[in-house]
This record gives structure tokens, C-alpha cells and sequence, in this order.
């Protein structure tokens, strides 16, 4: 069986779901399961529908009102009669979404962050499925809440392999399928998610439990490029890279590939495809086993908006064992994700990300026994296969606050 995953940027309009008949025709459509992530912004869009909720603004209403306007705009450019069905299925998920807020007694935000965020991801693929059985595609759509089983552990919550393996081994491999990227089900019937960007992730359990021949991930770009084109100019395509390699680079930032995406396609040696949408005669990147990586060319990895803090005793006491394993758990309770750690006699600088809102917290409490200096809104790059002129290209960027050098990668926090 092949796995297809498209995300948002490839269904964001009409044209774009019209497009994923063009990539199946040309590349068949036997023995396939599709993974849809949600249209366009709309993870963002129900991201403000959550705010709105949680923090009982008067935007509710128009938070919801813009969903519905985008998604129907969609079903009319797309279907020119015979539309009743699908619009009702949108409003039925809309109305399941409403009930949800008039139910609802769990004030925990990442709860009530998972049984929103989903419904793009609902709403995408019953969209996704209707144009394509309208054009002759028989499509058989199933929620992945059925199949990919999880913990409660919502907004990251972990997959429970054998019950994930033993849900999804019961398809029927001739069929097309159609799936929603992104979320899980947990054994109290709620819906959690994996992770922001996280429908890489479910097409690659997917293939890991159907034993896949291979993943195809669809994008907007020509396939994993040496560098984010946004922030660096003269991008080179990465025709080749090993699972190794795009592991390390997932795990340094690289945004083309979700970091849990890789290890399970490695254990079962299925190559992973990242390829255009647009251009279909591109053969893109290839993860395989094989040639570290080709061409052989510096990698340079960009992470915005993180946080460069700087701990230190109060007492100005060496900074050994003890207090790293109290400033790590302090981190872990806060779930802020760590992505450089440099260490020194009296003090301790890490940089961070903020995914979940916590950082004032984490500063309230570790304020309360240690000293802290911390930088907002700074740069790390990351350089792989690092040569001096790759360095000398990212220190013109801006001012250098942090550098540390390891074999073949360099770490620059720049602001």
C-alpha cells in the first residue's frame, strides 16, 4: 500500500483540492491511503475559536462564522450542483462543535484544545472525500480517532502502538482511503492531537502498521531544500538524504519534516517521498537508506522566535548537578522545549520555545531560587556539514548572543 499525505497548503482553496485528482490520476490511486490535514489557516482560524472560548470574548460567534464562510466557499467553487449533502455534513460538524461549547464542564485549556482543533481536519477530508467520489474516485473516508489510539496527554499526546497496530491492521488494503492527519483517539472516547504539524506523523504510523511501500509527503516546495528560501537566498534541493540525517535534521528544526515522522519509517525501511504538487514530473527528495546525503552541501536550519535565558545561583555558587537536574524538571513542568544548552561554571543558558504559553510561569517559580537574565524573540540557526563561509553567512545576520560548535554543526543564537 502507498501513503499520501497533503497538507494544508495543498487543499487551502478549490484549486488545490482539485489538484489532489491530478497528483491520483497521475500517479494512481490503487491500494492508497490519503491523509488531509486541515484547509490552509485553519488550524489558526480554530485556534482563535479556542481563545475566544476559553477567555469568553464576544468573537465566538464571527471566529466561527469565518469557518464556516471559508469552508462553503470552497463546496461552491467545487461542486456545481448536487451540494445539499456535503454542505449538511459541514453544518453537522459545526453543530457537534457548538454542542461541544453548551456541554462542556472541563476548564483544562489543552482539553478543551483538542476536541476544537480537530474539526478542521473533519471538515477537510469530508470536503476532500465528497469531490473526489463526485469525480469518480470511490473514496472510503474513516476517522482516525478509531484507528491511531493515544493517551490523555492532549496537545502531545503519545500513541499506544498495539492498539494502533491491531485497529489499523483490520483495512482493507484494496480500498482507497481517506483519513484525517494531526489527531488520535483516546481510551475515554476523547480526541487528542500529536503535536502541531503533526499529520506527518500520522501518515507515517500509518505506513509503519500497513507495512507501506512508501510515503509520499505532498508540498508546495520542489521537496526538502538545504534552507528555509524565506531566510536564506540561492536554496539547493536535497535529492538524497539518509534516515540518520534527516532525523538529525528534523530533530535541529527542519520544518519540511516532523521530527516523529522518521523513526518509524526507518524500522521498517519504507522511504519516505517529499515532493511538489505542482510540478509532478519531480522526483523531489528521497529519505531512504543510502547516501548520507546528496548533494553534499551545507544545511542550515532557522528557528524563530525562541528564548535565550540565562541561569545562575543567587548565591553566585557553582552552577553542578544538583541545580540542572532542578532547573530540567522546572522546564519539563512547564512543557518548554529545550533546543540549545550551554554550560559554565556559575551560570546555565538555555534556549527555548514557548509552545504552550507557559514561560511567565516557569520565570514565577524559578525566579524563586535562582538568578535569570533571558533575551525574547531571538534566532537560533543551526548549520549542518558546517564550512566557514556557511558560518560567516549566518553571523552577517545580526548579533551573535550564543555560538557552540560540535563536529559538522554549529549553533548560532542571533538577535
Amino acid at each position: 500500500m502507498k501513503v499520501f499525505k497533503f497538507g494544508g497548503a495543498s487543499v487551502k482553496d478549490a484549486e488545490g483540492v482539485k489538484n489532489v485528482i491530478r497528483v491520483l490520476k497521475h500517479e494512481g490511486f490503487n491500494n492508497t491511503l490519503i491523509v488531509i490535514s486541515a484547509m490552509g489557516k485553519m488550524t489558526n482560524a480554530f485556534e482563535k475559536v479556542i481563545d475566544s472560548y476559553v477567555y469568553k470574548n464576544d468573537n465566538l460567534n464571527n471566529a466561527i462564522e469565518f469557518i464556516r464562510d471559508y469552508h462553503i466557499s470552497i463546496i461552491n467553487e467545487l461542486f456545481s450542483s448536487e451540494k445539499n449533502a456535503i454542505l449538511l455534513e459541514v453544518e453537522k460538524l459545526l453543530g457537534e462543535l457548538s454542542g461541544f461549547f453548551i456541554t462542556n464542564k472541563n476548564s483544562d485549556y489543552n482539553f478543551i484544545y483538542d476536541q476544537v482543533i480537530g474539526f478542521g481536519e473533519l471538515l477537510a477530508t469530508k470536503i476532500v472525500g465528497a469531490y473526489l467520489n463526485e469525480n469518480h474516485i470511490t473514496t472510503k473516508w474513516i476517522d482516525v480517532r478509531d484507528f491511531i489510539k493515544t493517551d490523555t496527554n492532549y496537545r502531545d499526546a503519545r500513541v499506544n502502538w498495539e492498539a494502533t497496530k491491531a485497529n489499523i491492521a483490520k483495512l482493507d488494503t484494496t480500498n482507497l482511503y481517506l483519513t484525517q492527519g494531526f489527531l488520535g483517539g483516546a481510551c475515554n472516547g476523547k480526541t487528542t492531537s500529536l503535536g502541531r504539524e503533526g499529520s506527518d506523523f500520522t501518515a507515517a504510523i500509518f505506513a509503519y502498521c500497513l507495512n507501506a511501500k512508501s510515503l509520499t509527503i505532498w508540498k508546495d516546495v520542489d521537496g526538502v531544500l538545504n534552507a528555509d528560501p524565506r531566510y536564506l537566498e540561492n536554496t539547493v534541493l536535497l535529492e538524497q538524504i539518509s534516515y540518520k540525517e534527516a532525523i538529525e535534521m528534523a530533530f535541529y528544526g527542519a520544518s519540511v519534516i516532523h521530527p516523529k515522522t522518521l523513526k518509524p519509517l526507518e524500522n521498517k525501511n519504507i522511504p519516505l517521498y517529499v515532493r511538489s504538487f505542482y510540478n509532478l514530473n519531480l522526483l523531489g527528495t528521497t529519505v531512504s537508506k543510502g547516501h548520507n546525503l546528496a548533494p553534499e552541501i551545507p544545511c542550515f536550519i532557522v528557528k524563530q522566535e525562541q528564548i535565550l535565558v540565562s541561569i545562575s545561583a543567587i548565591d553566585f555558587s557553582f552552577m553542578v548537578e544538583h541545580n540542572l537536574s532542578d532547573i530540567f524538571k522546572i522546564l519539563h513542568d512547564y512543557k518548554l522545549k529545550v533546543n540549545l544548552i550551554q554550560n559554565s561554571a556559575l551560570s546555565f543558558s538555555v534556549c527555548i520555545e514557548d509552545n504552550f504559553g507557559n514561560f511567565q510561569s516557569f520565570i514565577s517559580e524559578i525566579t524563586m531560587n535562582y538568578k535569570i537574565n533571558f533575551i525574547e524573540n531571538v534566532a537560533l540557526y543551526t548549520v549542518r556539514h558546517a564550512t566557514k563561509n556557511a558560518i560567516e553567512l549566518i553571523e552577517q545576520k545580526g548579533k551573535v548572543l550564543l555560538k557552540q560548535a560540535t563536529k559538522g554543526t554549529v549553533q548560532v543564537i542571533m538577535q
